[in-house]
């Protein structure tokens, strides 16, 4: 049998490969090869499980203004608790009990990661730092063109980032527009155990909505974050099974609260501009209430005004974003914005909850039903 490498199908074997690459040298041959090596999931110093049962907890991904940083960013993974919905309301709690989330600089762990945000012509390194972890990983960005070598995919670069090593990219910023990064060292598991984040390019001459707010959507398999804690559970990429769906990493009612959550707060008569990123493995129409808004963006890329046209459902397919605006002149209260398969907007067998987050008038936040909402939500505010 051909002993082929890269996806499965066509493609060239071992000994064409090496023959073309000659040029490469043993060295650069020598890190492909171990790009294809198969990780093992329950051997490394990241499986903390219960030897290290005080994890830190993660915090809500915060916006890194990159620009505001001399255009560097260092980040670093970090064994972490997530907890999407910590309370016994609405189905919860929903725990993952071992995550791998970015951590930009002295900032608190996250998953998502921290939402880096630089400006169109002001390029970014972006410095993995990994001489603390336990196990390879990478960063990918989309969207942007960058060098080979600053793709972040081990099996096509040859780079990757070991164990006590540290590895700076050069990121140009030459796409305006939301987009998203990621682990790509294996990474059927590790965006599943937290390692993604948005990546935004603001135009020259930006001007920011009078609401403006960047949402993630993901749905994750918690067998896989269980048997990395060390429990007696199985994990299989091929029948995955998802059980958590989250915005900005908390599924409602969590999702609603000020501090910990992703409410959209406005005010009468804002122009609210939302970017949306899909994270995850599945398709999510997301229905937001009482509000027709217009997709001015998709993928980085802008949408003329006259493709533009008035919607209440958008369909985010895997890695898809999409940035939607909309006037709020409803009548002020509270709006939900969720997946419209409706079995993601659950915890466990509990309806409503999970991917499911609010759009809330200021003036309806002195109300019985806010104070009720955030009394399940947690908040004491």
């Amino acid at each position: 049998m051909t002993d082929r490498i890269g996806a499965p199908g066509t493609g060239v074997s071992r000994r064409e490969f090496v023959a073309a690459t000659g040029g490469m040298g043993a060295a650069a041959l020598a890190g492909c090869t171990a790009a294809f090596e198969a990780e093992d999931p329950t051997t490394t110093t990241e499986n903390t499980g219960s030897r290290t049962p005080d994890l830190p907890e993660t915090s809500p991904p915060q916006v890194v203004n990159v620009d505001e940083q001399g255009g560097q960013v260092t980040m670093k993974t970090q064994p972490a608790r997530h907890r999407p919905h910590p309370l016994e309301t609405m189905g919860g709690p929903v725990e993952l009990p071992q995550v791998w989330a970015f951590q930009a600089d002295d900032r608190d762990p996250s998953v998502p990661g921290p939402i880096l945000r630089t400006t169109e012509g002001e390029d970014m390194e972006v410095t993995l730092d990994n001489t603390d972890g336990g196990r390879p990983h990478t960063i990918h960005f989309h969207g942007v063109s960058k060098k080979w070598e600053d793709d972040g995919v081990p099996t096509t670069t040859g780079i990757r980032v070991d164990p006590g090593e540290k590895h700076t990219y050069q990121i140009p910023a030459n796409t305006p527009g939301t987009h998203l990064y990621h682990c790509h060292y294996q990474t059927q598991r590790h965006i599943e155990m937290g390692m993604y984040g948005i990546f935004r390019v603001d135009p020259k001459g930006y001007e920011p909505a009078d609401t403006e707010a960047f949402l993630t959507f993901k749905e994750t398999d918690s067998r896989l974050s269980r048997q990395m804690a060390g429990e007696d559970v199985q994990y299989d990429p091929r029948n995955r099974r998802p059980d958590v769906f989250t915005v900005n990493g908390k599924s409602a009612p969590r999702s609603f609260h000020p501090e910990d959550g992703s409410p959209v707060i406005v005010d009468q008569g804002d122009t609210v501009r939302l970017h949306l990123a899909n994270n995850g493995y599945m398709s999510h129409p997301m229905h937001v209430h009482n509000h027709r808004f217009r997709r001015v963006e998709k993928d980085g890329g802008a949408i003329p005004e006259a493709a533009q046209h008035e919607m209440d459902v958008v369909n985010l397919a895997p890695a898809e974003r999409h940035t939607i605006e909309f006037e709020a002149d409803a009548d002020p209260g509270i709006y939900l914005m969720h997946c419209h398969k409706v079995n993601h907007v659950m915890n466990g067998n509990f309806y409503p909850g999970g991917m499911l987050a609010p759009i809330v008038y200021k003036d309806a936040m002195d109300s019985d039903i806010f104070s009720q909402l955030m009394e399940y939500a947690g908040y004491e505010g």
